[in-house]
C-alpha cells in the first residue's frame, strides 16, 4: 500500500482554523512532519483500517504534536505514535456510543500484469485482514512494532505500558497471526475417490 499524503505545516495550520495562532512554527517540526508523516499515516491506517479516518487521525495528531513540540522533540516518533494511539482510543469510545455502521467491501483493482504481483497483493490483504481481527491492544503492538518499526521500549511508551506487557501482547498476537494465516493458506481437501 502506498500512501503519499504528506501534510505540510501550512496545511496543518489551516486545518485547525482559529486555533492555529496557538501553534508556533518551528523548522525542526516541519522537518519531522516531512520525514515521519508517511510512517505515521501507515500506522494510522493499520490501526483504523480506513484511509479517510487514518488521514484525519494523522492531521489531528500532528497538530497536537506541534503544540507540544518542546516536549515531543526528544523522541518525536514515539510521542506522535502515543498521540495516535490516544486519539484512536478516544475515537473508539466515541464510536461505541453510535449506531454501528457496516463498511462497504473494499474493491481490489485488477492490473493487467497480474503475475507475481497477485500473490503479493493476496498476501497483503490476508495479513491486513488478520491484523484487523486481533484484539485492540495486540493490534496496536503489532502495528507499532512491525509496521512502524518502533522498538519494544518505544512501543511501551507509545501505549503507556511496560515492556513486559508489550512482549506479552507481541507473542500472543504473533501466535494468533500464525494460526490465522496458516488456516487461510491451507490447501483445499479433496474427497476420496477423486
Amino acid at each position: 500500500m502506498r500512501m503519499s499524503t504528506v501534510p505540510r505545516w501550512p496545511e496543518l495550520m489551516t486545518v485547525v482554523g482559529n486555533t492555529s495562532a496557538r501553534v508556533a512554527f518551528d523548522p525542526s517540526f516541519e522537518e519531522f512532519v516531512a520525514r515521519g508523516s508517511a510512517s505515521l499515516l501507515r500506522s494510522a491506517y493499520l490501526l483504523t483500517g480506513d484511509r479517510g479516518s487514518a488521514e484525519e487521525l494523522l492531521q489531528v495528531a500532528l497538530v497536537r504534536v506541534g503544540r507540544r513540540w518542546d516536549a515531543a522533540r526528544e523522541a518525536p516518533q514515539a510521542y506522535a505514535h502515543r498521540v495516535l494511539v490516544n486519539l484512536l482510543h478516544d475515537r473508539r469510545r466515541r464510536l461505541s456510543r453510535r449506531v454501528v455502521e457496516a463498511p462497504l467491501e473494499e474493491l481490489i483493482e485488477r492490473h493487467d500484469s497480474a503475475g507475481d504481483n497477485a500473490d503479493a497483493l493476496i498476501d497483503r490483504v490476508l495479513l491486513a485482514s488478520a491484523v484487523r481481527r486481533l484484539p485492540t491492544r495486540q493490534r496496536e503492538v503489532v502495528v507499532l512494532r512491525f509496521f512502524a518499526d518502533l522498538s519494544v521500549s518505544e512501543t511501551a511508551a507509545a501505549i503507556a505500558a511496560s515492556e513486559g506487557t508489550v512482549k506479552t501482547h507481541t507473542s500472543r498476537a504473533l501466535n494468533t497471526l500464525r494460526g490465522a494465516l496458516s488456516e487461510s493458506v491451507a490447501p483445499p481437501t479433496t474427497p476420496k475417490g477423486y
